[in-house]
């Protein structure tokens, strides 16, 4: 029997509607088993998915680790445990990132060894698999140990999610050549080419995100966080851009109606709410992470990202390829 995927009916800026709207479209048109979480007075309309009733919710401007100590009955904290209680296969949330990943790691645990859970988030290449982005934001320190793990999880995850048969790892710097960066990049850049379990091929910068040419990404958290938002708002930006220009006059609309055809597949691509949601790594157990302004689309993606991951045996592969710290 396949477990459901626990969905935090609370979480984001557009709970519960959209949340609910985009589970419901995840049962609906795959067939996914879903368990909603949330106060029952909050929650509402269900749309006939089951709800597993709690009296708390965690705020987005919350302090993450004092809304889990203090709210032990959240839409979070329950949804955590419904996956360590093998009641479900996944949680999905896409409220407060940072008590989503407390309350993920402190009810589920962490796999044996692993020095600090990580986020990774999958950036898009046009007519391939993504690429993989890690630490896009949980841990804004890093030593190279913890550095070293990431680059182990990402690559067994980019397997695991997209099929890629060793998946070639790179380290974000400021340059190429092994010389360039700062010393954490340096170190890390020692110890990967020594050998890691991991098929290392050096430094890319920050041009190389979009169509990157390795299909992982490592650096610490705080940078792979700036880098993540840089990407998305000039992406934002370009897009609105480009249709306040095809709609300026007849002429622009006319070539917008010939352009339009080609550009939809290269902006659905890169429309965030494809991917869904980024999974955190290293725990016992899969949590899928979306962001705040999550629409309907982006959960029913985000639900469909944590099932499949699931079903793949993440956590196992997980398992195996790190190097216990």
């Amino acid at each position: 029997m396949t477990l459901p995927v626990a969905v935090d009916a609370m979480g984001g800026d557009n709970a519960p509607g959209e949340i609910i709207a985009g589970a419901k479209r995840a049962a609906d048109e795959l067939g996914i088993p879903i368990v909603l979480v949330g106060p029952p007075d909050q929650v509402g309309d269900t749309l006939g998915l089951p709800l597993v009733a709690c009296t708390e919710v965690i705020a987005m401007d919350e302090d993450p680790a004092q809304g889990v100590r203090r709210k032990k009955d959240s839409s979070l904290v329950r949804a955590a445990e419904l996956v360590r209680d093998n009641k479900a296969s996944a949680m999905v949330s896409a409220g407060n990132t940072g008590a989503t990943m407390a309350s993920a790691l402190l009810r589920m645990g962490r796999i044996r060894g692993v020095h600090r859970p990580c986020i990774a988030t999958p950036l898009p290449r046009p007519g391939r698999p993504p690429a993989v982005l890690v630490d896009a934001g949980a841990n804004a320190e890093c030593t190279t140990e913890m550095l070293v793990q990431f680059a182990q999880m990402a690559a067994a995850f980019s397997t695991a999610r997209f099929g890629i048969t060793e998946p070639s790892v790179a380290l974000l710097s400021i340059g190429e050549e092994a010389s360039k960066g700062t010393p954490l990049v340096k170190e890390t850049h020692k110890v990967l080419a020594e050998g890691a379990g991991v098929r290392f091929v050096g430094n890319i910068e920050g041009r190389d995100l979009l169509d990157a040419p390795v299909d992982v990404i490592v650096t610490d958290g705080f940078t792979g966080n700036v880098a993540l938002k840089t990407l998305e708002g000039s992406l934002k930006f370009l897009m609105t851009k480009l249709l306040e220009i095809f709609t300026t006059n007849e002429e622009t609309r006319a070539a917008m109606d010939v352009l339009l055809p080609h550009l939809a597949p290269l902006m659905g691509d890169l429309d965030p709410d494809g991917a869904g949601g980024a999974m955190l790594l290293g725990l016992e157990g899969v949590c899928i992470i979306s962001h705040g302004s999550s629409s309907a689309t982006a959960m029913r993606n985000a639900i469909a990202v944590g099932h499949d991951l699931a079903e793949a045996g993440v956590t196992e592969a997980l398992r195996s390829a790190v190097t216990p710290a």
